[in-house]
């Protein structure tokens, strides 16, 4: 008889296992591990579009189940390991443990992933008086923040980058002159709203915008994820309207090619002119979902599509679209890493569209974009579609500078501390700004990139009190007294190994007393940042409330022909009355 309840067990979790089969339930087996560190040199033989995905075997039956069973088997509990349990399964009588993996529904934000990075502090000027960081162009954050308000839950801390929320809206700076000078610089000085004492200082550079009749020819390879996890509305049906929108901005000289990875990678469209536009549209409609997810191998083959049909003279790109769920073949983010780090030097570039809630993997998606000199952009509607890939398809496609750095020398006569805003994942040693080898961030044609500083004057609100052995008499100050600090900017042209140098003062005498008087894109940066850092935690907001940062916010929208910076408001709005997540 002690044999009887593992019976029972058995036979309700057998039962289950088919119902699920019969309802289309993902009972996945555990992802693959412990793959080797290095990606393969021989392909994986093409799939062919039209294969079906591998479905799971039935279950075995009941009787030979129990015949396996341990004589002191009792458990009456159904234990499912690596697999995902949609929500009316949970709310059944049946009794359900989860090892490994938290309950999942597409509704929400549980196994999304991405990396916490601690937030920058106060940094004492007379001890470290240098800053360097990698520039950011990237979107993902923002859209990601946008898409779990608009479902009434506020987002998780570490899904929020201040510096992707900053540059997601273009600003009015100061156009460059030609390509070979391609940045401008714009500084502000202002009072800060959210600290009475404090000062912001906003850097606004502009890249060159790069006109139709003179950019060069595309090389794109179309990477698309077509395992079971993106077979939901909100990603392949969106992948596929989102590449279409893409094709209609590409020249007839343009090429693009398709490999997609499911269990197996393999190549839908060799490269094709865009001159031949119907046939490379319909191959995007015939994109299906379903198996597992060997992303690594899809990448190999279409790094290898690119250098095939490389263009010395063009852009070469490889354009993911995926959630990020790689459980098959090469895991292992430093492996993916080295890989695209090598096939940059080559001068292959990747670029990244997320799509998805429920298993976006942020965290390897910045990696890839990171290292593989590309931005990441998280598409979460048609619209967002439309505004990255068709309204600033350009500086989406073209680059006009690559490993672009910035690095402030603060004044210690004049600024007693200062703080980076956002910019974590993007930090750089003071040595690597002089040195080329070390990898920045990419701007593409005609990008704003903004950041901002928050400093205490000397004489001001100090977060950190005086050293014992270091007493503020005994400081030297050298500095001049009409500057705050000092810009330098390093960046290389898309098709050069040696970098460039731009520079420019923080001067005294170009900022304002009174926050209002401050220019309205310094001050709408400013609403977005203190947005985003309340979404943090408000470490450093003060009493700073979300009905003040609409205030900011609306004063000083200006000119929003899209609507980027109305949505804004009412994401605030959203924020202030959402549940956590």
């Amino acid at each position: 008889m002690p044999r009887l309840p593992y019976i029972l067990a058995v036979g309700v979790a057998a039962a289950a296992l088919a119902s699920c089969a019969r309802s289309g339930l993902d009972v996945a087996s555990p992802p693959v591990r412990d793959q080797p560190p290095e990606l393969a040199v021989e392909s994986s033989p093409p799939v062919p579009f039209e294969t079906p995905p591998a479905q799971n075997a039935p279950p075995e039956p009941v009787a030979e189940l129990a015949a396996r069973a341990p004589a002191d088997a009792t458990e009456r509990t159904i234990v499912v390991t690596g697999t995902r349990i949609r929500r009316p399964y949970l709310e059944s009588a049946m009794p359900v443990t989860v090892i490994g993996q938290e309950h999942f529904n597409t509704q929400e934000t549980g196994r999304d992933r991405f990396t916490s990075v601690a937030q920058n502090g106060f940094m004492v000027s007379a001890e470290a008086p240098v800053s360097t960081f990698s520039i950011d162009v990237d979107t993902a954050s923002y859209s990601f923040v946008r898409a779990s308000l608009n479902r009434g839950v506020l987002p998780q801390q570490a899904a929020v980058r201040t510096e992707e929320m900053l540059n997601y809206f273009p600003y009015d700076y100061r156009a460059p002159r030609s390509a070979s000078e391609p940045f401008s610089s714009d500084i502000a000085v202002f009072p800060s709203p959210w600290n009475p004492g404090r000062k912001l200082v906003r850097i606004g550079i502009r890249g060159y915008a790069v006109q139709q009749a003179e950019r060069p020819r595309a090389n794109l390879v179309f990477l698309i994820d077509t395992s079971g996890s993106m077979n939901e509305a909100n990603k392949l049906p969106l992948v596929r309207q989102s590449l279409s929108m893409l094709l209609d901005q590409l020249r007839p000289d343009d090429s693009v090619a398709i490999v997609t990875y499911a269990g197996r990678a393999g190549t839908l469209l060799e490269p094709t002119p865009v001159s031949r536009r119907e046939e490379i549209r319909a191959a995007i409609n015939r994109l299906g979902a379903g198996g597992s997810t060997a992303g690594a191998e899809g990448i190999r083959q279409a790094y290898a599509l690119a250098e095939r049909n490389f263009d010395r003279e063009g852009v070469n790109r490889v354009i993911l679209a995926t959630d990020g769920d790689f459980n098959v073949g090469i895991t292992d983010p430093e492996a993916l890493k080295s890989f695209v780090e090598r096939e940059r030097g080559k001068g292959v570039f990747l670029s990244v569209l997320g799509f998805g809630m429920g298993n976006y993997n942020d965290a390897l998606m910045q990696v890839l974009a990171q290292n593989g000199n590309g931005a990441a952009a998280y598409i979460d509607t048609i619209a967002e579609a439309r505004k990255t890939l068709v309204q600033e398809s350009t500086s989406t496609l073209f680059p006009i500078a690559k490993d672009v750095k910035i690095q402030v020398e603060f004044n210690p006569a004049t600024v007693a501390e200062y703080r980076l805003v956002g910019y974590e994942t993007r930090m750089l040693a003071r040595e690597d700004f002089d040195n080329d080898r070390v990898d920045a961030g990419e701007v593409g044609s005609g990008q704003s990139v903004t950041a901002l500083y928050e400093i205490v004057p000397v004489g001001g609100a100090r977060a950190n009190g005086d050293l014992r052995y270091l007493a503020p008499a005994s400081l030297t100050r050298i500095g001049n007294a009409s500057e705050y600090g000092f810009v330098k900017i390093r960046y290389k042209l898309p098709n050069s190994d040696r970098s460039r140098l731009i520079s420019t003062p923080i001067n005294r005498r170009a900022e304002v007393r009174r926050f209002a008087d401050a220019p309205s894109d310094a001050r709408f940066a400013a609403g977005v940042a203190a947005f985003a850092e309340l979404l943090r935690g408000g470490r450093y907001t003060g009493s700073m409330r979300y009905e003040d940062i609409i205030g900011i916010v609306s004063e000083a929208r200006g000119e929003d022909p899209f609507g980027y910076r109305s949505e804004l408001i009412q994401l605030i709005r959203a924020a202030s009355t959402a549940r956590s997540g």
